[in-house]
């Protein structure tokens, strides 16, 4: 039986991480071989005993099928350490090292774009290098004369081997179609070798049609015309920018769902992009859609495509016909959509 080790986390995190359980529970009743557990790692469990994660914690969650995060991030603590010392620790120490964030349009007139039907594309961001690896520092910090460096480190390895995963991931979609996006004429060293390397594995997946644009140009062109879009894959900080643009296009960050994850262990984490929302805590606002599509992806990773398929769709048909919180048009709360959800997931109404 799969066990999903639950953080719900911060700000409206644990109002999500609710309508979520209420959904795996429903399933599970059906008779889903699911299990799962909560933790209490988050901002009030840093603030009370200084600490991110316990002694023993991550071998501990490491024993689980699957991580489900709500979101982390407190205002009491305004330099993160505790999200840092959470997300990046899982993500480094269990190397998540693939990140897929879906971009997925269910109602073109909520998309900011003239013409939205049919966006249906994937992000594959590299998740352990790039300027998120934490190398740099500071020099003559707090003075007139301050220096702040920030390295973008990428190895051969960690390049080649998220670059193989969206290759394969592109073969396997109807429309076998890669985009890499880099900055080689501009980032001599980090962006040459993702170019080179992409250019050798092209020649290997020759089934794939598989095409370069720079990253400023990717963009542009997520704007000007994102149907023409399979897989894009791309570096940590690239990834991130171009991942909350899809957000944008498919008209809220509440219907932003991604997985981190490594194809060869099977560790992997699901989550909501939304972040914490602290301004909307405890007041039933937050859109519980991304959260709900997350455990849709952590579904299909478990083994069970036929109830993310249902799932998913029971979130796309409440997303069209406006059963939906306020960032989406609609008047439910999150509990209340949350509900909507599962009476579509349980009686295709």
């Amino acid at each position: 039986m799969p066990r999903i080790a639950v953080i719900p986390g911060d700000g409206v995190g644990p109002e999500v991480v609710d309508e979520v359980i209420k959904v795996l529970a429903l399933l599970a009743g059906r008779g889903l071989p699911l299990s799962w557990s909560r933790f209490d790692y988050g901002a009030e469990r840093f603030l009370r005993k200084g600490e991110a994660l316990p002694e023993g914690a991550l071998d501990e969650l490491r024993s689980f099928d699957a991580i489900f995060l709500g979101a982390l991030g407190d205002p009491r603590i305004p330099d993160s350490a505790h999200a840092r010392g959470i997300l990046l620790e899982l993500r480094f120490r269990l190397d998540l090292y693939v990140n897929l964030r879906p971009v997925k349009v269910y109602d073109a007139s909520l998309s900011p774009l003239r013409d939205a039907e049919g966006v249906d594309f994937a992000i594959v961001r590299e998740n352990t290098e790039g300027a998120y690896a934490g190398s740099g520092g500071f020099l003559r910090k707090g003075t007139p004369d301050e220096v702040a460096i920030q390295d973008a480190v990428a190895t051969r390895r960690g390049v080649e081997r998220v670059l193989r995963h969206a290759f394969a991931l592109a073969a396997a979609r109807p429309r076998p179609g890669l985009v890499m996006a880099d900055k080689h004429n501009a980032l001599r060293y980090v962006s040459d070798l993702w170019h080179r390397i992409f250019l050798e594995l092209a020649e290997a997946y020759p089934s794939v049609e598989a095409r370069h644009l720079f990253a400023d140009v990717l963009l542009y062109e997520m704007v000007r015309d994102p149907r023409q879009f399979g897989i894009v894959v791309t570096s940590n900080l690239f990834g991130d920018l171009a991942s909350d643009l899809g957000a944008g296009i498919a008209g809220s960050l509440g219907l932003a769902p991604s997985a981190s994850y490594n194809p060869e262990t099977r560790a992997a984490l699901f989550e909501p992009v939304h972040g914490s929302a602290p301004g909307l805590a405890g007041k039933g606002l937050a859109n519980p859609f991304a959260a709900l599509l997350s455990a849709s992806m952590m579904l299909e990773f478990l083994g069970f495509g036929g109830e993310a398929g249902a799932l998913e769709t029971a979130v796309a048909s409440c997303v069209r016909e406006g059963k939906t919180t306020a960032d989406l048009g609609g008047t439910l709360s999150t509990s209340a959509a949350g509900d909507a959800v599962r009476r579509a997931l349980q009686y295709g109404d």
